[in-house]
């Protein structure tokens, strides 16, 4: 237990893209829901206060909800937005698709004296900023410096200036569901805990496929590629493009998607290159990428 007590934020408003748009937080793994599953466990763990950054989907009166404005505009933007309702020194971040969460609870310090917090990492050291818990302070003058409220912002322009504690942790304690292939693993985990997993059923970053690579990961090639160009943490809207990615996939073909990103970079350049005008081209190329499906 840390000190000064902690406050829960739980990140449960993506779009769950890999999962055709179904609800994830309301997906069932041992029978409770993922979000249930994630709240208990944060109650389990001493948090004092709740907040989902979400729409409401469940019917709990100790819960808070919040919503980023405008809705999807990722992970930063859902923490800053659920930050006014923080009261606790200390603030547990949590995304609500792992469903080893009590694991991962266990493992990661509640209390980290002289840093800012700390996170787990996955055995490939890949740090996992959404299993987290972070000095208030330290995280709202963090998210004060996040232009555009967050929003499509890497987690790492907001974490990347604290001083945190690292502490490795099992693939069952940082695998989340991106996938159906991620639910069915959780699932046959869950009826069998003591079962052994194969490389082949774990994310790992050599199998090199989109299925395997989760959003920590995704932040910190945005962030590689800000570096060899020299662009600005809102220069690179992950979310934005992996939204028109699956928007053009459906509509029009998979292999469009690429292609679409591609005119879209091109279109806002253009334009002058802003975050509205990166904004206006996805926006245009999913409205053609709709009416394309409908005259098909």
């Amino acid at each position: 237990m840390t000190p000064g007590g902690f406050d829960a934020i739980v990140l449960a408003g993506g779009r769950a893209s890999r999962l055709s748009g179904a609800q994830k937080p309301l997906l069932e793994v041992g029978g409770t829901a993922l979000l249930t599953r994630t709240i208990a466990a944060a109650r389990s763990a001493g948090a004092e206060r709740i907040i989902v950054a979400a729409e409401r989907m469940l019917d709990d009166p100790g819960v808070q909800w919040v919503r980023e404005d405008p809705p999807f505009g990722g992970p930063v933007a859902a923490i800053i937005a659920a930050l006014p309702r923080v009261e606790a020194e200390w603030t547990l971040v949590l995304a609500c698709d792992l469903p080893g969460v009590d694991q991962a609870l266990a493992l990661l310090p509640l209390d980290a004296p002289n840093q800012d917090g700390a996170h787990l990492t996955d055995a490939s050291g890949r740090s996992q900023w959404l299993t987290a818990l972070y000095r208030t302070a330290a995280l709202r003058d963090a998210a004060a410096s996040v232009p555009d409220s967050g929003r499509d912002a890497p987690v790492r322009a907001l974490v990347s200036g604290l001083r945190l504690v690292a502490v490795e942790a099992p693939l069952a304690a940082t695998r989340d569901v991106d996938t159906w292939e991620d639910l069915e693993w959780a699932r046959r985990l869950s009826d069998a805990p003591g079962e052994d997993v194969t490389v082949s059923e774990s994310k790992t970053p050599s199998e090199g496929s989109d299925r395997t690579l989760p959003p920590e990961a995704l932040d910190e090639w945005a962030n590689a590629l800000g570096e060899r160009f020299e662009l600005a943490n809102d220069d690179v809207h992950v979310s934005l493009i992996l939204d028109l990615a699956r928007d053009v996939a459906n509509g029009v073909a998979r292999p469009a998607a690429p292609v679409s990103a591609f005119v879209a970079g091109l279109v806002a350049g253009r334009a002058g290159g802003s975050p509205e005008s990166v904004r206006e081209a996805v926006r245009a190329i999913t409205e053609l990428a709709e009416k394309w499906a409908e005259k098909r």
